[in-house]
């Protein structure tokens, strides 16, 4: 997108990971980082390791066309075919070195290690910069008045489990990493979602 009235050499490009392949920028921004979305569910579901390796090579490319700077960004809620839904971080995020990692937090009550919304920035071999969650230099979020408190749930939630979620609903628990559960929901279909976030079923009111 050219700046009107401005330097044509002064814009901004749009272009997907295949296509940046061989180019270089001072900064590039990568937004989507989100488990789901990248690495992409259906790259996962269709070629298992072989799937996530060719994601994380386009990782590799995304950050490697910038010269001095890249802005990775991930949302901790994002509107997907007209419904909201969770998303955890792109594990490609947590594979980035923390020594080269500065992390800003744009909007949101986070904890240390449950960031609501996070955005990076610094060099890495004085190329490029990323972002993590939970990892690298981490600036103050915004404040707000009140009290927050992480529920943890009791129970523990086994491939199999029946869950109950607020606005998902019913669902089985497909996959279980620590607290982060992959659901199928039994009319949202599959998301990704934190234990905290849901009950079992035979509890839910």
């Amino acid at each position: 997108m050219e700046n009107a009235g401005g330097d044509p050499r002064d814009m901004v490009n749009i272009m997907t990971l295949h296509s940046a392949k061989g180019l270089e920028f001072d900064v590039v921004f990568l937004p989507g980082w989100e488990e789901g979305l990248f690495p992409h569910q259906r790259s996962l579901d269709e070629n298992g390791v072989a799937g996530l390796e060719e994601e994380r090579r386009l990782a590799y490319v995304g950050i490697t066309r910038a010269r001095r700077r890249v802005e990775i960004s991930f949302a901790a809620n994002r509107r997907v075919h007209n419904q909201w839904q969770t998303s955890l971080p792109s594990r490609f995020v947590a594979e980035l070195p923390s020594e080269h990692v500065e992390e800003e937090s744009l909007s949101g009550l986070q904890s240390v290690s449950e960031p609501a919304v996070s955005m990076v920035g610094a060099g890495y071999d004085s190329r490029f910069s990323a972002n993590s969650w939970g990892y690298g230099r981490r600036r103050a979020a915004p404040q707000i008045e009140g009290e927050a408190h992480v529920v943890r749930p009791e129970a523990s939630f086994a491939p199999g489990t029946r869950i109950f979620h607020r606005k998902f609903g019913y669902g089985s628990v497909r996959a279980a990493e620590g607290e982060k559960l992959d659901i199928d929901f039994d009319k949202a279909g599959s998301k990704k979602v934190i234990a905290s976030f849901v009950v079992p079923a035979d509890q839910a009111s």
